[in-house]
């Protein structure tokens, strides 16, 4: 079990001299803040010259625009910041799946990052678990962290780097999506019950100080 430590703690696998751009990927447009919103908030605080860039794979519409919004509010601490909305189908990733590589390709020459924040490999929504895929195709020699979804089909498992959260993080991370994503407060899944069960509980088998945190799935680490 690895933990995001804090600076002054030399046993950080993310050292404050060794993280200059950050890549966030998100099949829809409210994946990257479920997933990592506090994350993201934490590094921007603890990383100030960070570059991140941020791309949503498929939004339209109002949940273009939310998406929009919500990259500029947890992103509003970055020192450079890049936002690509796409337009891909939802729900049909698999299907045009060679589109979706073809932008993979161009990315990982345009942008190279010191940690990719990604969907987790064993998520069961397809269009989750394309861009999860194509993020370890492409970003092969990178530190990868894959983030998880709470969901129906009940894919959770046994992540093993976790990142604590201090209370106005953890608030703020939550107040963002609730803000944000108005087109998703029909669901009976979307609301703070939810957001901040799945941190409480990853904030105990991590044991937080402060109780919550977000957990994430890591393949390879390499401690310089």
């Amino acid at each position: 079990m690895l933990k995001l430590l804090n600076n002054h703690q030399d046993q950080s696998p993310l050292r404050r001299n060794s993280l200059h751009r950050i890549l966030c990927l998100g099949a829809h447009s409210d994946d990257i803040e479920i997933g990592c919103g506090g994350t993201i908030l934490k590094l921007l605080e603890q990383f100030p010259a960070v570059e991140v860039y941020w791309v949503v794979f498929s939004a339209t519409g109002h949940r273009q625009a939310e998406a929009l919004a919500s990259a500029n509010s947890f992103l509003a601490n970055a020192s450079q910041k890049t936002v690509v909305v796409k337009e891909f189908r939802e729900r049909f990733f698999p299907y045009i799946a060679i589109e979706i590589k073809e932008f993979f390709d161009q990315l990982s020459k345009n942008f190279a990052p010191d940690l990719v924040l990604t969907h987790y490999r064993n998520d069961l929504h397809q269009d989750h678990k394309l861009v999860s895929e194509l993020t370890l195709n492409a970003f092969r020699n990178h530190m990868i962290l894959e983030y998880e979804i709470p969901k129906y089909d009940g894919d959770l498992g046994q992540p093993n780097f976790f990142v604590h959260l201090e209370p106005p993080i953890y608030r703020q991370k939550i107040d963002y999506l609730m803000q944000h994503f108005q087109t998703q407060a029909n669901k009976q899944w979307f609301d703070e019950e939810t957001f901040s069960a799945i941190l409480r509980l990853r904030g105990i088998e991590s044991n937080a100080p402060h109780k919550y945190a977000e957990a994430f799935y890591c393949r390879k680490a390499l401690l310089l």
